[in-house]
Order: structure tokens, then C-alpha cells, then sequence
């Protein structure tokens, strides 16, 4: 399987190639060349799977260029240590846990899959490799407890001031060791912009090897397929052929992720693109007009993007044809004050606790879900991380998992740096040498 550039298709890489190079020329993303659907005698033995056989058997076609089948059962089988349970909150409705990682998010799932293929690479090449991230907040925990003390690999965290909640600010800059964290004066998009202009420039840093760890990356993309595969082969029989996904949205690779899955086979009725009032993608499916801006802050910080990266995979994946895209997806916007009576609602009613973006796929799925349908919303992240708005919301303390206890009073190392390339451009020049 290899892998094109969306920006110019005779650019081609291998899983291995992409993975190193993160993102492709002129900003470009690396995408599969074919995404084939899996045949009958996949779904049937399907329920025979474990996790870690189920990611090996979706996600061999598109390594096998690099890594053996035993090579990537036991890259799987290191990174997916933990559960990732379904669980019903209402007659129709169910939620898929993504929070039981290490880092108590579902970005757990893609960035340890990544941590232990850039592992093995970097053990092949026996060459230091430097992991660039820009995080609204998960993203960078999970990776930064995904490559900790990984031997051979730096990792660069650039998270916007301000702009995350303290208890994720924590997960991001105490780790320290082959962990930087660096604190830009600006939003998650200036973050990114950041990276982008780094992968970009790769001349500027003298030959050595930079990657990131986005899901603009396929080496984090690609593993978040599984775990749709996963909800589905969770559900009763009768349920499955008449199933609807709501995905709670920022930049859109989770999202992504499921059509893809989709495009693999699964049998889904439509996604639901759950959003909060960062708006963009509803916007567009209702429209056809994609029009970016500037992000503004809410209590689900990590989707507040304003020019999400991989919402230009999913209009590849269908021509740029907006009739199809959305009628395949559904946009809905959730604001503050909705989310947190969306929490406050379902936990007086089952006892269940959201956090705040996963209230946002909960309110989408509620809405979307028709009759004779099932709903399964991806809670994303453990509530925990967001004590102040889930409290206020269900009106009592919540429990900590040891984890966030053992962090909170940790002290926080951050580099401060404004969102200007140049300065980012020189200090990193010196960092990765």
C-alpha cells in the first residue's frame, strides 16, 4: 500500500515514508492509495477478535510494505494495553468509552500506536527522530505519555496559552526528559501553522528527521479506524445494520477516521459532525461553502478549531462532491450552556458523568437518531480533566484518577515563545541538533 500526496498525486510514499514525513509537500497530506472494503469473511469472524487482533487484521493491508504481520500484532498488542468498552446510556443510545488510556483520552489509541512504530523505525534506522505536536490539549498528553523516555525520539509540544484547561496544561509540561512543552502566545491554528512551516522547511534543520504526531500523521490516523470496527462488533446483532456514529469534532481526524472506516465496509446508516460553536464543517455541509476562522474558546477547548486539518481528507475521499458528503454526514452545533446541560440532564437521569465534548456527541446523537436506529457518541476523554465545568454542570465533586492526582502538583515547565515561524524556526534549529 502506498500512500499520495492530496496536493499533487504523483507525490508517493510508503506507510514508513509517510509516517517519517509527517506531512507531505506544500503542506500536502499523505493519504491511502486504496481503501478496500473488507469482505464477508471479515465481518463473520469478527466477534472471534481481540482488539489487538482486530487492529492487525484492518491495518495490515496498509503496513505490510514495512512491517511483517507478527511485527505489527506485537506493535498492536504494546499500544492497545487498555479497554475501550461500550456502554448504553439510553434505550438507543449508546457511548463508546475512548478515555481508559494512560492519558484518559481517546488520542491514546493513535498516539501510542505511533510512539511504537516510530520505536521500531527509529531501533531499524538507529537515527534520533523529532516528533513535533501542536495540541488544544489531549493530543499533546497522550502523546507526551505515549514516547516518554522512548530511546531515540524528542518530542516538541506547542499548546496555545491560555487556551487549555490547568489540569491538561499539567499533563502537558511535567513530564520533562525527552518531553518539551512550548507555551505560543496564540490559538491552536497558529500552533499548527507552527508545524506546518517546520515539515515544510525541513532544509533549515540539517537533514535531521522530523515528523509529527497530529493525525495529520496516517500513523495516527489510521489506528483510530479500529475502534469504530471496535463499537460495532460490540453491539447486538439486530443492532448493527442500522447503526448511526456521532463524533464530537475539532479537527476532524477522529471523524475522518470513521469514514474511513465506512469506506472499508462498515455498515453505517451517517455520521453525525458534532460541534461546538467553532462551526465550520456544519457550516459547510449546510451550505457547500468552507470558510475558515479565527477559533474562539469554549468549554470543549479541544475541538476549537477554526481550519481543521483533515476535513480536506474527507472531501478527497468524495470527490469535493458536497451533495455526497452530506448525505452521508450531519453537522450539529452544541454551545457552552448546552453542554453543560447535556451533562447535567443525562446525569440526573442515568448517573453517567460526560465530559464536555463528549456531551456535545451525546446532544448530536440524540438529535440525529431516528427510529428503528442505534446511536453510539464517542466520549473522548475522561471527565475528570474538566472539574470545573463538570461539577458547576451536575452540581457535585467528582473523582480523580490517580494519575490527574499525581500531577496537579507537579510543577509546570513550558518555554514561552510568540506564534512567529522565525523565533520557532531558530530555537528549534538548536534543539533538534
Amino acid at each position: 500500500m502506498r500512500f499520495y500526496n492530496i496536493n499533487d498525486r504523483k507525490e508517493t510514499a510508503t506507510f514508513r515514508e509517510a509516517v517519517l514525513q509527517g506531512a507531505a509537500g506544500g503542506n500536502g497530506l499523505y493519504f491511502p492509495i486504496s481503501l478496500t472494503a473488507k469482505d464477508g469473511a471479515f465481518f463473520d469472524e469478527i466477534d472471534n477478535y481481540s482488539f489487538t487482533d482486530l487492529a492487525t487484521e484492518v491495518l495490515y493491508d496498509f503496513v505490510k510494505e514495512d512491517f511483517t504481520r507478527g511485527e505489527l500484532q506485537d506493535i498492536c498488542g504494546r499500544a492497545f494495553n487498555f479497554s475501550l468498552p461500550l456502554a448504553q446510556v439510553d434505550r438507543y443510545i449508546y457511548v463508546l468509552e475512548l478515555f481508559h488510556g494512560p492519558s484518559l483520552a481517546f488520542k491514546d489509541v493513535g498516539a501510542r500506536f505511533l510512539a511504537e512504530v516510530l520505536k521500531k523505525i527509529a531501533e531499524k534506522a538507529a537515527q534520533e527522530i523529532t516528533v513535533l505536536v501542536a495540541t488544544s490539549g489531549d493530543t499533546g498528553s497522550a502523546v507526551a505519555k505515549s514516547f516518554y523516555n522512548v530511546q531515540g525520539i524528542r518530542v516538541v509540544l506547542l499548546y496555545p496559552s491560555g487556551k487549555v484547561s490547568p489540569l491538561q496544561e499539567k499533563t502537558l509540561t511535567t513530564l520533562g526528559g525527552n518531553i518539551t512543552a512550548v507555551e505560543v502566545q496564540g490559538t491552536f491554528d497558529d500552533c499548527q501553522k507552527l508545524v506546518k512551516r517546520a515539515f515544510a522547511d525541513q532544509e533549515s534543520f540539517g537533514g535531521k528527521v522530523l515528523t509529527s504526531a497530529n493525525s495529520i500523521n496516517v500513523g495516527r490516523l489510521l489506528p483510530q479506524m479500529v475502534y469504530y470496527f471496535w463499537a460495532w462488533r460490540q453491539l447486538e446483532n439486530e443492532q448493527r445494520d442500522n447503526m448511526i456514529f456521532s463524533v464530537p469534532s475539532g479537527n476532524y481526524g477522529n471523524l475522518t477516521a470513521g469514514v474511513m472506516a465506512w469506506k472499508m465496509g462498515l455498515p453505517v446508516k451517517r455520521f453525525v459532525a458534532a460541534s461546538n460553536i467553532n462551526r465550520v464543517v456544519p457550516d459547510y455541509l449546510q451550505t457547500g461553502q468552507y470558510n475558515p476562522r479565527t477559533a474562539v474558546r469554549t468549554h470543549s477547548n479541544a475541538m476549537d478549531v477554526g481550519d481543521p486539518s483533515n476535513f480536506v481528507r474527507i472531501r478527497e475521499m468524495f470527490g469535493d462532491d458536497h451533495k455526497r458528503i452530506s448525505q452521508l454526514i450531519q453537522g450539529f452545533v452544541v454551545n457552552d450552556e448546552q453542554t453543560a446541560e447535556a451533562i447535567r440532564d443525562l446525569h440526573n437521569k442515568t448517573g453517567y458523568i460526560l465530559d464536555p465534548h463528549g456531551a456535545i456527541g451525546y446532544m448530536g446523537c440524540r438529535h440525529h437518531l431516528q427510529e428503528g436506529e442505534t446511536g453510539v457518541f464517542l466520549e473522548t476523554a475522561h471527565p475528570a480533566k474538566f472539574p470545573d465545568v463538570v461539577e458547576e454542570a451536575i452540581g457535585e465533586s467528582i473523582d480523580i484518577p490517580i494519575y490527574l492526582k499525581e500531577i496537579q502538583n507537579k510543577e509546570k515547565q513550558a518555554l514561552q515563545m510568540p506564534a512567529d515561524y522565525k523565533e520557532f524556526r531558530q530555537w528549534l534549529s538548536g534543539h533538534v541538533v
